[in-house]
Parts: structure tokens; sequence; C-alpha cells
């Protein structure tokens, strides 16, 4: 897809993260506290929820519309390619039928040479719209995963004369069915709140900003602002988030940020999606997305981190905790002044959450797995006309820990690494090491003050002697202003 641009994906992140603020701006009060694999059980002893959800089908079927469907499903693929072809003249998109069937064989597979937010971050956003096609008009998150993965099949081996990309098929599969859900879960979250009947247009607008394939075929139906399917308005998800913006200290060169970096913006959107735990065991009944911008960097869009619950299944309760076993989706996307690097991953974690009276907490995770693909630079490597890095698997492995002291103080660390193993590009492995630290304290009502440090670390090591190893670091500090509900 060269055609999409980093500000697309960029706009439908900030569209997603305004939803949640919309949604969660008027439900601060309902949420005393920061829900993980636990229920937040205040939310469901809600009077008023209750009392609605006596009118309502709180297992409602979905009607399945298939023609309509694979209607939006076949104008995510036609639109595109006539847009190449008409329009900008691709030569890649004067295709046929023949190309197609060359296409089938397992030797007609590549890696493609387009440029790095083409790779990671323009195809997930198409990959969205097939899984969106089918989950806004009916079909599971299975069912919508199966259309994606299709969807990018067929747009890899009929949509261009180049060969079908092997990177393209998995961002646009795994970052497509992760940012999808992503939009058809925090749609509905919206459009939960239409059992109020109040500010409903409201509802509408945001909620189709969030996920448009959805907004589209709510007027298809003739039911935009107007009526709500039984499946929206038992909704009982909760979203906690938190925007904050300071300054950020930071070095790229000599790896020390105290004396010899410098200094630009910082701001960061951030928020947690949960079902509790009465569905965990459900696809994305937990997700986090993280988005960190700043100026100074090579790129406006510093971050962005989202990590996803596949599966989960609590082992056992202790006298003050419980701890869970879960399999989580990842997907990371950083660039900044040292280096950049993109990533899907699945990993096993082991959380146990502790709790002692009202307002302390203990959250630990730990957990390893395996990179399906990563993108990381190469200083050496030209590949066709714009690639500048290297693709292959590698294993993962993540730590975090929260500690909140009477609901009001909390610190964090979190760690982020992995070792990977190059497939498309020069031979080498590389190694990541992130790691960062913060406290925050609340000063007034929702209001805290943030102080973070962390430094980030990447590897390089090449087989062929002509290619020296390279390390690139970047350490920074961060002193920011935040607006949250995680307390």
């Amino acid at each position: 897809m060269k055609n999409y641009t980093t500000l697309r994906f960029s706009f439908i992140i900030i569209l997603l993260l305004i939803g949640v603020f919309f949604r969660v701006s008027t439900a601060c009060a309902q949420v005393d506290s920061l829900p993980t694999l636990q229920t937040d059980t205040a939310y469901f002893k809600d009077p008023a929820f209750l009392k609605d959800t006596l009118t309502y089908n709180l297992n409602p079927k979905r009607e399945k519309k298939f023609w309509r469907a694979g209607a939006e499903w076949f104008l995510a693929q036609a639109l595109p390619a006539s847009f190449n072809r008409f329009i900008t003249r691709d030569p890649y998109s004067y295709i046929s039928f023949q190309n197609f069937l060359d296409h089938q064989r397992l030797s007609a597979w590549d890696w493609d040479d387009n440029q790095f937010t083409t790779n990671q971050i323009d195809h997930p956003f198409h990959g969205q719209i097939y899984f969106n096609a089918f989950r806004s008009n009916g079909y599971n998150f299975y069912q919508s995963s199966i259309a994606t993965v299709a969807g990018s099949y067929i747009w890899e081996t009929a949509g261009e004369t180049q060969h079908p990309s092997i990177n393209d098929l998995v961002n646009t599969t795994f970052g497509g069915i992760l940012l999808g859900e992503m939009m058809h879960r925090v749609s509905r979250n919206i459009l939960a709140r239409n059992r109020s009947h109040h500010n409903r247009i409201g509802n509408e607008v945001v909620a189709t900003l969030v996920n448009p394939v959805h907004g589209l075929n709510r007027m298809l139906d003739g039911k935009w602002g107007k009526q709500v399917e039984d499946y929206f308005l038992v909704d009982s998800s909760i979203i906690s988030a938190e925007v904050d913006a300071g300054i950020r200290r930071f070095d790229a060169k000599d790896g020390d940020f105290l004396t010899k970096g410098k200094n630009s913006f910082y701001g960061r959107l951030r928020f947690k999606y949960s079902n509790g735990d009465h569905n965990y065991k459900r696809p994305f009944d937990q997700f986090a997305v993280t988005l960190e911008l700043g100026t100074g960097d090579s790129s406006f869009i510093n971050m962005v981190n989202v990590h996803a619950l596949l599966y989960g299944a609590k082992f056992f309760k202790s006298q003050r905790g419980n701890h869970f076993g879960t399999l989580n989706a990842h997907y990371d996307f950083i660039n900044n002044d040292s280096f950049f690097y993109g990533a899907q991953s699945i990993n096993y974690n082991w959380l146990s959450e502790f709790r002692y009276k009202k307002g302390n907490r203990l959250n630990l995770s730990v957990g390893a797995g395996a990179v399906v693909l990563a993108a990381v630079p190469d200083p050496y490597l030209l590949y066709g006309a714009s690639r500048n890095y290297n693709y292959g698997p590698g294993a993962s492995y993540r730590f975090k820990g929260e500690l909140m002291l009477i609901n009001r103080f909390l610190l964090s660390a979190d760690y982020n690494g992995g070792v990977f193993f190059t497939i498309s590009g020069n031979d080498s492995y590389y190694i990541l090491h992130g790691l960062s630290v913060e406290a925050s304290l609340r000063l007034y009502k929702r209001w805290s003050i943030n102080v973070s440090s962390g430094y980030f670390n990447l590897q390089g090591h090449f087989k062929d002697p002509q290619y020296a190893d390279y390390h690139r670091e970047y350490p920074y500090g961060r002193l920011s202003l935040g607006y949250n509900i995680f307390f």
C-alpha cells in the first residue's frame, strides 16, 4: 500500500483516543481504581445499569449480513487498486488475472522494499478495514480475523504486479486484527451510553470517527442517531485513561542525557480497556494502548504500543491476591533519533495481583514468547529503492510491575527485551533492551505529576567482517503533568 501515509494511521489512533476520552470523561465518577483482570464490581452494581439491562437481552444475537460484509471487503481492495491504476498510474497497478495465477506459486513470495512506516503502520491500518467489514456486520472475532487474512492474501497476490510480500501479509493481518478489534470494542463502549438517551448524536459521531465502517453500516440501516441494538446496550466494559504532557530530555549520540542531552516537548496518551474477569477468556477482553509524541525527534510519533489479551486463565487465589496466566498479542513501534523498531509478538504471561486494604495494590507481570516478525535498522543495507532495515523473527521477554500506595502514589517499572535473527537482509542478529521507571503522585482529584526515566538499547551483530557491529542508545528523562482516572 504505497499510497497510504503515516498521518492516516496517526489520525485513526488519535480518533480512537478521542473516543476513549469522550467515553471516559462522563464516567470518571464510576471508576475508583484501575481494572485489570479483576472485575470492577462497582460498575455492575450501579442501579442505573442494572435497571436498564433488565429491559435488554443480555445475550443478544447479531444478524450476519454476508453480502454487505463481502461488498465492503471487496471495496477495501477495489478502491485503492483503482486509485493506484487511474490516479497515480503506479506501474505495479497494471494487474491481470495471469499475475494472480503466477503469484500462487510459493516461490513467487518475496520481501518488499517499502519504507519502514509504510510497512509497519500503513498496512495494519488497511487490515482493520478488512476486519471491520465483517466485524461490524455481525461476525465474531475469529470469523473477522479470517476475513483479514483473506483480504491481505488477495491484495498481495492480485492487487499489484510485483511479487507478493511476506512481511506485508504478516503486518496487514496481525496489525489489522489488533487495530480492528480495538476500534470495534471502543465504538461499542461509546454506543452503550445510548441506553441513557443522553447525547445520542454525540455518541454516534464519536463512535463513527473511531470505527468508520460500523458508522457507515448504521447509516445504511437507518439506525444512526436513533435505534441501538441490545448488543451495544448491554456492553459492560470499562475504560480508564490518562493524558500527560511536559518536557523530555534525551540524548541519541553519547548516551549522556543529563549533561549532553537536548530538551523537547513530550506528550502521552494511553488507555486500558477491561471487560471484567467474567469474560476474560475471550480475545481482547483486556487491552492497553500507549501513544507517545515528542518534538525534536526524527518522528513526531515516537512510540505506539498495543498489548491485547487473547486468552486468560485464573490459576489460584491466595490470601491477598489472584494469580493468572494469559496469552497476549503485542504490537510495538518505536521511532526516535537513535533508531527505529517495529515488531509483532505473542507472549505468555504470569500475572499476580495483590491487594492490601483500600487503595493499596501490587501488580506483577512476567512473560516470554515469540516475535512473529521484527523490523530493525541496518546501516549497511539498501534493499530495493528505500528499505534500510532487516526483517526476522525472534524471542520476546517482558516484565512489568506497579505499586500503588493509598490510592495516591504510583510507582511502575516496565521492561521490554528481545533477540531477533535476520532472514531478509544482511546476515545478523539483534538484541533489544527497553526499560522505563516512573513515579506518579496525585496532587488534586485526578491531576498528577509524573517523573520518569528510561533507556533504549539496540545492538546489531553482523556475520560479515566488513560490517562492524553497532550499538545504539537512547536514554531519557521526563517531567509531566497528567490528568487521569488510573487512580
